[in-house]
């Protein structure tokens, strides 16, 4: 199964009618991808891209995946593959001084009123994250999305699109990936669940306890811009062995937005691993309520869905604990340290007293 296969297995309706547009010569030119799914908001607008730019479709109006443009587009080495995101450590798009402004919305403009150098024409343009874009460049943009150049496609992507203008919204055309639940990658958090099942049911009243699990969950947060650079590196991977090529300025520039990737990576995984701990204690409220509740992530649960006898905890108490979780995200929002933020909610947690942050 190819990788439209499997996204059409997923969405059947939607992938149903992006063939029949396709083979009725009716894609629009413009789409705004909205998805609450990290990685479907990163794979899903180069599998849009292959459906447009397949020169070798199936007779049924889907991308081959086989063909030189399917694989490039893969890559993310097609050449008329124009991708924008922010790299700025403030993670906002910016619609930059001039046409040279590197990683800003009129650079980004500006590719697609050069000649094409592909055999199919086809220039693909994605803005991920698009609704970091700031008011500037939002209505910068709007004009391009009206009167786009002809063989352009300009995929927009956002996870938040209540934060986009409206008249951005309203011209794309609204392709929504919708999950019942948020799917974590729980490989990147491994360890997590332990804490907080030490924590939570463990560490009751006991301080070095409590202060085990602050330190290991501050060790954690620490090693998560080592896991963003090894994921951007990755990414980059072959893009970095063909800048042998190049001359020493593009060269900087490819590291100057791989530094600026890992930037926008590490705050994504940061924002995640906050995500986990609020649903867990989300989820506990739920089973204290009622052991045989329907959990929206039950994955995240195993450890205390497996456990024999299972662990018990009062309503109250555990309403209490996610207050506390609540606390914790809204205070990391602020300037305040990450290691006293992180080391008050565990103590929180466990004995029932907030130390000041």
């Amino acid at each position: 199964m190819n990788d439209w296969q499997s996204f059409e297995s997923a969405y059947p309706l939607l992938g149903q009618s992006l063939r029949f547009a396709r083979l009725n010569n009716r894609l629009a030119h413009s789409y705004l991808v909205v998805s609450s799914n990290a990685s479907l908001r990163n794979s899903f607008p180069l599998l849009l891209a292959s459906l447009v730019a397949c020169r070798q479709p199936g007779p049924d109006g889907s991308p081959c995946g086989e063909c030189p443009i399917c694989r490039e587009l893969a890559d993310g080495l097609y050449p008329d593959l124009f991708q924008l995101a922010p790299t700025s450590k403030s993670r906002e798009i910016k619609i930059g001084a001039d046409d040279d402004d590197p990683d800003s919305l009129r650079n980004f403009e500006a590719k697609f009123y050069l000649t094409s150098t592909t055999p199919n024409g086809w220039k693909i343009g994605i803005i991920y994250d698009c609704d970091t874009m700031n008011a500037n460049a939002q209505n910068a943009f709007l004009k391009t999305l009206e009167e786009p150049p002809k063989n352009c496609l300009f995929i927009l992507v956002t996870g938040r699109p209540s934060a986009l203008l409206p008249t951005i919204r309203s011209r794309c055309q609204i392709l929504t990936l919708t999950d019942n639940h948020c799917k974590y990658n729980l490989d990147d958090f491994s360890g997590l669940m332990e804490i907080l099942m030490t924590l939570t049911f463990h560490a009751h009243g006991s301080l070095p306890e409590a202060e085990k699990c602050a330190a290991s969950l501050i060790e954690m947060m620490n090693a998560l811009y080592d896991k963003a650079e090894a994921s951007v590196n990755e990414k980059w991977k072959s893009r970095l062995a063909e800048s042998d090529n190049l001359e020493s300025s593009a060269k900087k520039l490819i590291e100057t937005r791989m530094e600026g990737e890992t930037g926008c990576e590490y705050r994504r995984l940061r924002e995640e691993f906050l995500s986990l701990i609020h649903t867990w204690f989300a989820q506990l409220v739920l089973l204290a309520s009622a052991q045989d509740a329907v959990l929206p992530n039950p994955e995240i649960m195993s450890l205390w869905l497996e456990a024999s006898p299972r662990p018990s905890i009062a309503p109250r108490e555990a309403v209490r604990m996610l207050s506390e979780a609540e606390y914790l995200l809204r205070v990391l929002n602020t300037n305040v340290n990450d290691e006293l933020a992180v080391r008050s909610f565990a103590l929180s947690v466990a004995i029932n007293v907030r130390a000041g942050v």
